[in-house]
């Protein structure tokens, strides 16, 4: 199996950039599996801003759902960097499809890569208890679903201030 990297950290945190710079640290082109949908003005804003930052040397692989069949799909064509595992699940959640299934199948997608995979998500439970229902929920699964893809990676970053600190 490839290489493995899971960054993790606040909102603007720098983790996006981290992970860039991990991601071309490991090849020479790099792929940039995108889970954000511009449905708004302020997400297509944020969307242009981290293509503006990324050169000729990555690729956009656009993948809002089915993350697994992406992983498949890109494999053999250098490191990739999927952005980010928060926003997929967000995807999932409001799409009302069961998001166990989608990382079981995540998991199992990953086991059998040859190259290398950067995850890029948001550390969610370190504020108050959410004071909706669905904002528990999803604070819950983000919970659950980082466990889950930390636990299988063979490195994990906390990124703070712009700065990654190893946690495994």
């Amino acid at each position: 199996m490839g290489k493995t990297i899971l960054i993790t950290g606040g909102a603007r945190s720098g983790k996006s950039r981290i992970a860039e710079t991990m991601a071309l640290s490991l090849g020479d082109c790099a792929v940039y599996v995108a889970t954000a949908e511009a449905l708004d003005a302020e997400m297509a804003e944020r969307i242009l801003q981290h293509q503006a930052r990324r050169g000729s040397q990555w690729r956009t692989h656009a993948a809002a759902r089915d993350l697994a069949a992406a992983l498949r799909a890109t494999d053999g064509q250098g490191p990739r960097l999927v952005d980010c595992l928060t926003m997929w699940l967000s995807n999932l959640m409001l799409a009302d499809l069961p998001w166990e299934s989608a990382a079981d199948a995540l998991l199992a997608a990953l086991r059998g890569q040859r190259d290398p995979v950067v995850f890029v998500t948001n550390e969610v439970g370190m504020g108050i208890v959410p004071d909706n229902p669905l904002a528990r929920a999803f604070r819950d699964a983000a919970g659950s679903l980082n466990q889950r893809i930390a636990a299988a990676c063979d490195e994990v970053y906390l990124a703070v201030s712009g700065l990654p600190l190893k946690v495994k």
